[in-house]
């Protein structure tokens, strides 16, 4: 059977950044290509974060591309109080020497949805959508030629982690989320309902520090340094891996559960700016437009994770 083709679209930040490992890790994905846009940190970051992440894996024939440097309408909103002030604070990493593309990630996303196969790419959006709705604004045609989209992104009980409404990566660029979310392809949407039982025990930690090589301890040293925002805001006993939940899906989706649903996302509120209005209970009549994952195997989330970074 031939390997999935993604595209990893995202804003390293740690998690995005062990997303990536997993992805690299793993012979059932073919990643056609790296799309940064800005987020957790700054685009000249998070591109100079992707590049990093490639290098640590030994995978410097994976090409990286810059988008989007701030969303569609607004001023950007970054995390450093959340990645440190470099997106990757943890284990010091060299600088990457494998170069940046030229082309600009839109144009990057634009030109592989044409050029491949209909219905054989999925993007994998783990950060805001800024890059992905503009690309379906500048050329509508791709969106008809998506296989799948398979985001980490919003809440419906957990609520909200950047407002007391909205997750991060939807209120960064809620108006990107709401083209992304309207286009009508189908998409996979893993909130922090689901997100927040992938939890970084102690003991999980210290299976990514025992790895062999690199990979493992370098996982290990980012879950040190950003689980201590989460465990004191929380109370939890570790930090969520957000955005590896959609590797993790691509890859054993039967370790997820969640509804096919409607959800909105709201733009036109200061007081919930960027919250995804799920209907999980159906008491609307809109039409079901996303999967909204809601519970995971957590430890066979981490058993997956632990054996793929292994490999690395």
């Amino acid at each position: 059977m031939s390997a999935r083709k993604i595209i990893i679209d995202t804003d390293p930040g740690q998690d995005d950044a062990v997303a990536i490992l997993l992805a690299l890790a793993s012979p059932e994905l073919d990643v056609l290509g790296i799309s940064c846009v800005a987020g957790n940190v700054p685009l000249p970051l998070t591109s100079k974060n992707a590049r990093i992440v490639c290098e640590l894996a030994g995978r410097t024939d994976i090409k990286v591309y810059a988008g989007c440097d701030r969303p569609i309408a607004r001023q950007l909103v970054t995390a450093e109080h959340v990645h440190g002030k470099t997106g990757l604070d943890g284990m010091d990493l060299p600088d990457p020497t494998m170069a940046l593309q030229d082309q600009h990630s839109v144009d990057f996303i634009i030109e592989t949805l044409r050029r491949e196969a209909s219905g054989s790419v999925t993007l994998v959006p783990i950060g805001p959508l800024t890059n992905i709705a503009t690309a379906m604004e500048r050329a509508p045609d791709i969106i008809s030629r998506i296989q799948e989209i398979v985001l980490m992104g919003g809440a419906y009980f957990e609520v909200g982690n950047i407002t007391p409404t909205a997750e991060f990566n939807i209120y960064v660029d809620p108006e990107a989320a709401k083209i992304v979310f309207g286009v009508g392809a189908p998409l996979t949407v893993m909130p922090l309902d689901v997100t927040h039982k992938a939890l970084t025990t102690r003991a999980r930690v210290e299976a990514f520090r025992a790895l062999p090589g690199r990979v493992g301890p370098a996982v290990a040293s980012w879950t040190d340094f950003f689980e201590r925002f989460d465990k004191e805001k929380y109370g939890s006993e570790g930090a969520p891996l957000h955005d590896p939940c959609t590797i993790a899906y691509l890859l054993k989706p039967d370790l997820f559960s969640g509804r096919h649903i409607n959800v909105e996302i709201e733009t036109g509120s200061d007081l919930t700016l960027g919250m995804t209005v799920a209907d999980w209970w159906r008491v609307t009549k809109r039409p079901a437009n996303a999967r909204f994952i809601g519970d995971l195997d957590a430890d066979g989330f981490f058993a997956l994770l632990i054996e793929r970074l292994g490999r690395l």
